[in-house]
This record gives C-alpha cells, sequence and structure tokens, in this order.
C-alpha cells in the first residue's frame, strides 16, 4: 500500500497517543533510518531517542558508519545520554521489544541486516513508524495503529509534534517522574530537521507545509527562550539553531569536567559533590546545563556499573538548604526496585519508579554528604547482594 496522509485530527491523534503509551510501557528499543542518512534522517532518529532517554528507556540507534559531519554533534549527544549507537546492523546489543523507522519511504531504502529483518518479521514486536514520504513509490514499514505517516516538512516536525503531545500527558510524566520532556537537545535535533530537509523553509509547498513551519520554529524558538537565562532575541531561524548549538557544547564541556570524577564499590557507583564544586559549576554552566548533565552522569554511571548509580551533590539554589540525591539502575540489571531504597532509608522527600528515583534531604540532616553515601552504599551493596 502506497503512503497516505492522515486526514482526520483523531486519527492522528489516536496514532500519537498509541506511540506515547508503548513509549512509556515498553523496555527496549532499536531506531532505525534509511542508508546514507541524511539531516531529517539522523535528527530524527536521535530526537526521538532522547525523548525515551527521558524516560530511562534503553534506546539503540542503528545508523551508516557514515554520517554527514555537520550531524556529528547530535551522535556526541547521544553518548553522554547513555544512547547507544551501532554501526553494523548485523551486531545488535539486544533484542528489542519495539522497532522505530523514521524518515524511510520504503522497504529497500532501510538501513537493514539479516538480524534487522527478523526482527521486522516478529509479530510480537511492535513496529512505529514516522515518516513524512507519501505517495511515490512508498510503503508502509510500521503497524498500521503506530504509524504516524503523513504530509509534514520533515520527519523531525512529527516527531516534534509527538514530543508536544507528550509534553500534555501528566500521567506519564508523573508516573516516570519528568517535569518537561522537551530538553533542550531535543529541541535541537528537531529544528535541525526541520531546517535541513525544507532549507530553512525554502523548499516548502503548500499552505500547510508552510503554517506548520512556522508554528514549530516559532513554539521551539518560545521554548528556547524561556529555557535560558539569558536575555537574548531570536529574529531568525539560524539565531535559534546556533544558540541551541553553542548549549550543546557548553553541555558537553560540563560533562567531561565530571566524567572521570565517580568511584566504584561493588554494584554501586557514586558520585558526590561538595557545595564549593558545585559553585564553580554554576560559575560557568547555567544550572538546566548542570541538571542535565547530572542526568545523564547517573545514566552512564549505572550502564558502567552494570547495577546502580548515585549521585549527590548541594542544591543548585544555596537558600534550599538542601542536598539532592539521584540513583539510576542499569538496564542489564533488573532484579532490584530503586523505590524500596527510599523505605530502607526512610526518606519521604522524593519519588520516581523503579528504573530510576530522586530525593532531597536537609542539610542538617547530612553534614558530611561524602559519609552519608559511603554508609549508603555499605547497606545498598548488601541489598543488591
Amino acid at each position: 500500500m502506497l503512503k497516505q496522509p492522515i486526514t482526520r485530527i483523531r486519527d492522528k491523534n489516536r496514532i500519537i497517543n498509541n506511540i506515547i503509551n508503548v513509549m512509556s510501557e515498553h523496555k527496549t528499543f532499536l531506531v532505525l533510518g534509511h542508508t546514507s542518512p541524511d539531516e531529517d534522517c539522523v535528527s530524527s532518529m536521535v530526537a526521538i531517542a532522547l525523548l525515551l532517554n527521558r524516560f530511562d528507556k534503553a534506546v539503540t540507534i542503528n545508523i551508516a558508519k557514515k554520517t554527514h559531519d555537520n550531524v556529528s554533534y547530535l551522535l556526541r549527544i547521544c553518548k553522554f545520554n547513555a544512547i547507544k549507537i551501532v554501526h553494523n546492523p548485523s551486531k545488535l546489543p539486544r533484542t528489542p521489544d519495539t522497532v522505530i523507522i523514521c524518515d524511510t519511504a520504503k522497504r529497500s531504502m532501510l538501513e537493514r541486516s539479516k538480524a534487522i529483518d527478523k526482527l521486522l518479521a516478529d509479530p510480537k514486536i511492535i513496529k512505529i513508524e514516522i515518516d513524512h514520504h507519501i505517495a511515490g513509490d512508498s510503503e508502509h514499514l510500521g503497524d498500521p495503529d503506530y504509524a504516524l505517516v503523513t504530509a509534514a516538512s520533515s520527519a523531525s516536525e512529527l516527531v516534534g509534534l509527538i514530543g508536544l503531545k507528550l509534553k500534555g500527558r501528566r500521567d506519564v510524566l508523573s508516573r516516570f517522574m519528568v517535569l518537561d520532556p522537551l530538553s533542550r537537545n531535543f529541541v535541537l535535533a528537531v529544528i535541525t530537521g526541520i531546517i535541513g530537509d525544507t532549507q530553512k523553509g525554502r523548499y516548502l509547498k503548500s499552505r500547510r507545509e508552510k503554517r506548520y513551519y512556522d508554528i514549530f520554529t516559532c513554539m521551539f524558538e518560545d521554548i528556547l527562550m524561556k529555557s535560558t537565562v539569558r536575555e537574548t532575541n531570536f529574529f531568525k531561524i539560524d539565531d535559534v539553531f546556533y544558540e541551541l548549538y553553542n548549549l550543546s557544547v557548553k553541555e558537553d564541556e560540563c560533562y567531561k569536567s565530571l566524567e572521570n570524577r565517580h568511584g566504584l564499590n561493588g554494584r554501586v557507583a557514586s558520585m558526590v559533590l561538595g557545595r564549593e564544586e558545585v559553585q564553580a559549576l554554576k560559575e560557568r554552566f547555567d544550572d538546566e546545563i548542570v541538571i542535565s548533565v547530572f542526568r545523564a552522569l547517573a545514566n552512564n554511571m549505572a550502564e558502567e556499573s552494570g547495577g546502580v548509580s548515585l549521585i549527590a551533590y548541594y542544591d543548585l539554589d544555596p537558600a534550599s538548604g538542601l542536598v539532592q540525591f539521584r540513583m539510576r539502575r542499569s538496564h542489564s540489571y533488573k532484579d532490584f526496585d530503586l523505590r524500596t531504597v527510599m523505605d530502607i532509608f526512610g526518606i519521604t522527600n522524593g519519588g520516581g519508579h523503579e528504573g530510576a528515583i530522586g530525593f532531597r534531604l536537609p542539610e542538617e540532616l547530612v553534614p558530611d554528604p561524602a559519609r552519608y553515601v559511603a554508609e549508603m552504599i555499605e547497606r545498598l551493596n548488601r541489598e543488591l547482594g
């Protein structure tokens, strides 16, 4: 069947909600694109992976080894967000329960292998499709109830639409302790795809395409302006893109300054940052960058340890009088529900789900965070066996 646009809004919303439900319920995801991926293909793959990463899902991107240098920063973003990238489709790290196919018009264009063909033929694995190629010699690759295939400026625009709909799903956000799914790097990936596929809007034809292009670029510009502490006026999409790119570079710089600071004791990887260290970070980077990096560090530390990670740091707002804690569980370690940690230590100010928790303690209860973490690790290793 040739791909046809979704004509009814309620059908589009139904499919998007189906996709969001899978993103919420399933655990492991493989993201695929077409051979010789262009900006929109890479951007849409990275953007959907970043959304999934926000909910602590195990995500692998299969992508050709040779990609355009102008999207290499998106692949670097994946690295410090614990998103695996494989360049050999015959060597996938695990069997996913969901496959997501981005920006691919037909099967013959898919970056594939015998292993991927086997996954696509497995009826137990849900196949989500996100694509803007319609008619021509296109063909459906995903399951009908999970195929967001319709007219759009780019596949990245459709991923952006999923993100915006997800932002309204308070049930999902509260379950995973996520305040806002639209991270700065997600916005950067979406805008990269939109401007890459449309040449900054020059190749748009219909009124609908131009309207949606304006809606999304203005919307993401507004998100960027609200998420940065500096007062900046953006007059064109180039300004938005370069500001996002520069902030991404700063995030990478912040991550590299901390990535070798953690230690490993048993099955627990840990990092403790004192008051002076947190203040030094605040002087170099804005708060959102620091929080994003702490989250990325917790993810990667957990995966490296094969157990759990624990990061403790003084709150970025000194007036709060709190010490913050973040814990993550490795995707390969499923025998321990992190929520029980709060019961074990009698902690009430916090929350999360089985794979990730966060909690806060008053400074007077934690006069020496390093010692408190050491005592926690001793108890945790007994519980983890």
